[in-house]
Order: C-alpha cells, then sequence, then structure tokens
C-alpha cells in the first residue's frame, strides 16, 4: 500500500466549503503517479519503455466529502493483474482513520508506440503487495445508456482540459458531466460515481454531453458531435 498525508486546501474546494469532485478525483489520480514514482515506475520509467497506465473505468463511493482544512490520508493498492487488467483500490480518510471515500478502478497498459494496448510488462508486478479487495461491488466495465435525453452546451476541448499523454484528463470528463447537470439545473448530491472510458478525447475535439435520468440516477454519455462515445459518467444521488 501506498499512502500520503494532506490537508484539504481552500483552492480544492467547492462552494459549500468541502471538497469539490473534481479535487477528490485527482487525489486519486495523485496518489496513483505517486505511487508509481516511488517504485522507479514513474512517467520517466514509462517513458523509456514506450507505455502508459490508462484508465478503463472507476467506481468511486463517497460517505463524506472533507470539509477545508481537513487533514487526510490518501492510500491506494494494486490487488490483481490479468493480461491486460490491473484491478486498484483507493482510500481517503480522517486523522480518525474513518473512511470518508472508497474507489475502485480498472486499469490497462498502452503501448505508446504501437497505439494500442498491450499485455502488462513483468516489471509492474511490483505493485502487487499481499493487501485485500475493499469490500465494493464489482466494478462494470460498461455503463447502459438508454432512453431519452436532453443535450447540454457542447464543449471544445482545450490545452487546460489535457494531461500528459495529451488527451482529456480522467477528472475532466467528471466535471464535464457535472457542469452539464448544473446547467440543467440539476445540483447533484453524488453518493457513487461509474465512469466508463471508451476512447481519448483530444486537442481541438468537440464534447457533446448528453444528459439521461436513469432509475434516480443521472447518466452523461460524453460523445462526439455524431454520438460516438469518449465517456459516460453515471452519478447516483444519495437519498
Amino acid at each position: 500500500m501506498y499512502s500520503f498525508d494532506s490537508t484539504v486546501r481552500y483552492s480544492e474546494c467547492a462552494e459549500d466549503g468541502r471538497l469539490s469532485i473534481s479535487s477528490l478525483v485527482n487525489y486519486l489520480q495523485d496518489c496513483s503517479t505517486f505511487h508509481s514514482e516511488s517504485l522507479g515506475l514513474g512517467f520517466e520509467h514509462m517513458r523509456e519503455n514506450h507505455y502508459a497506465w490508462f484508465l478503463s473505468a472507476w467506481q468511486i463511493e463517497i460517505e463524506e466529502l472533507p470539509a477545508f482544512n481537513t487533514d487526510i490520508t490518501v492510500s491506494t493498492w494494486c490487488y490483481g493483474m490479468k493480461r491486460l487488467i490491473a484491478n486498484r483500490n483507493f482510500t481517503i480518510c480522517d486523522r480518525c482513520g474513518r473512511q470518508l471515500v472508497r474507489a475502485d478502478a480498472l486499469w490497462f497498459v498502452f503501448d505508446t508506440e504501437r497505439q494500442a494496448p498491450a499485455k502488462i510488462p513483468e516489471s509492474q508486478m511490483a505493485y502487487l503487495t499481499g493487501e485485500e479487495r475493499l469490500d465494493m461491488e464489482p466494478t462494470p466495465r460498461k455503463i447502459a445508456v438508454e432512453g431519452d435525453f436532453t443535450q447540454a452546451s457542447p464543449i471544445e476541448v482545450k490545452e487546460h482540459h489535457l494531461d500528459t499523454n495529451r488527451h482529456v484528463n480522467n477528472a475532466q470528463y467528471i466535471s464535464m458531466a457535472i457542469d452539464a447537470l448544473r446547467s440543467q439545473g440539476q445540483i447533484v448530491d453524488a453518493r457513487r460515481i461509474f465512469v466508463q472510458y471508451k476512447r481519448m478525447a483530444l486537442l481541438g475535439d468537440t464534447i457533446v454531453p448528453r444528459v439521461h435520468e436513469q432509475d434516480g440516477s443521472w447518466v452523461v454519455d460524453l460523445a462526439d458531435e455524431k454520438g460516438d462515445t469518449f465517456a459516460v459518467v453515471k452519478l447516483e444521488v444519495r437519498a
């Protein structure tokens, strides 16, 4: 397991003074990248060996969003690797050890020379240190997109949306989905978030959010102008 301590900063808070969803996801992503660096498997190693880790799916459970100036510990561990998919858990805990956020993620290796998914290299077995999976439901690889939808304003991908791989950062898709709901008057208090990543959105692409309401949840299909999906975000609303 890899962990780091932090304090919720003012710049990381939403208007209610609690950690924003985008900042929450950034904490989880930062934890996994710090973990890689600590093992000597970080960005430089990836560049030299022509691979990158990409997310396939998220499941994020939110018990409570920590407030400004709260001390937190962010942790991650890899609990499984098969030929093509790696499984990783995350937690955000307060100083008393209470779990505020739990997450499960599915990852795959991308060959940056071939521009295609690849078998997980043997070097990545260093992530496996014996921790068990969190007691969570299985993370779905596919989110159903069904029924009528309302369309939110299109988004042109700008430089600030991109990460080091030059495609839209994973957290940005979730922010886009929440912003699409907000634009339609829906302020969502999410207890659980699912994300399915299907293909990369690049600089200059146009993302069109299509908002579906499904049994008390919101599903936002982030697609191109032809309707081909980049990512799907499902937000289960707190009762």
